[in-house]
């Protein structure tokens, strides 16, 4: 698949924009299989979620740099417009979400875990969906929340709700959370139990696991909630 651009998102992150040629169509949640082959043969392959909306016109994928990663360096630094990269996808039908499935609607993501609520977010307003959705972001500081003014844009939609929450370093005038996650944010911005939402939740491994955690632990039906993690990194 061929590459027009690359997006910085912030100083770890860029966006892969790719001409989706002979692409099959993805739903909102769904992810590929990127494989680099060496010279000599050697071969890696990484899952990174879709960040673009079914309706959009360019296939998008976008990459956090990992310390010593194998797969991350080189689509960072090296992939360029006019490259060709191997894709396998798409993939997945136990994290992706569309109208028909309804909601209310609560997304939960870490760092890079943004991306797969991108392709959701868009997707809702592209079809033009009444169902209420709120995000939670969280990131170290702002200079690393990924889409930060896109998400702020999707936000003046009707029924789109958009929260973040800093973990290390905050502005002066931060009148936002500070934090991780924890069970007082997560009953402030989660519908109660009794309404049913729909929830995903996608970041690092243990990101996951207390956010799950904690909403089974105030009451959420486990079987509504969706998780979806990568790696030992966290927020």
């Amino acid at each position: 698949m061929g590459v027009l651009e690359l997006v910085e998102e912030t100083p770890q992150a860029k966006s892969i924009v790719l001409e989706p040629r002979d692409w099959p169509g993805h739903r909102a949640g769904q992810h590929v299989d990127v494989r680099l082959t060496a010279p000599d043969g050697y071969q890696a392959q990484r899952s990174y979620s879709i960040a673009s909306a079914p309706e959009d016109d360019h296939l998008v994928l976008t990459v956090q740099r990992l310390a010593d990663g194998e797969v991350s360096p080189y689509l960072l630094d090296v992939l360029g417009p006019g490259d060709e990269l191997e894709l396998r996808g798409p993939i997945g039908g136990y994290f992706v979400w569309e109208e028909s499935l309804g909601g209310p609607l609560l997304l939960i993501a870490g760092g890079s875990g943004i991306a797969p609520f991108r392709s959701v977010l868009r997707h809702g307003v592209a079809a033009h969906s009444s169902i209420p959705v709120r995000l939670v972001y969280s990131a170290r500081s702002l200079a690393e929340v990924i889409y930060r003014e896109e998400l702020m844009r999707l936000a003046d939609h009707d029924g789109v709700d958009v929260r973040f929450t800093l973990t290390r370093e905050w502005p002066e005038d931060w009148t936002g959370h500070r934090g991780r996650i924890d069970r007082e944010l997560l009953q402030d911005v989660s519908w109660p139990p009794s309404e049913q939402p729909r929830i995903y939740i996608c970041g690092p491994s243990a990101f996951v696991e207390a956010a799950a955690n904690t909403l089974v632990g105030s009451g959420h039906d486990p079987s509504r909630i969706r998780t979806e993690r990568f790696g030992p990194t966290g927020t």
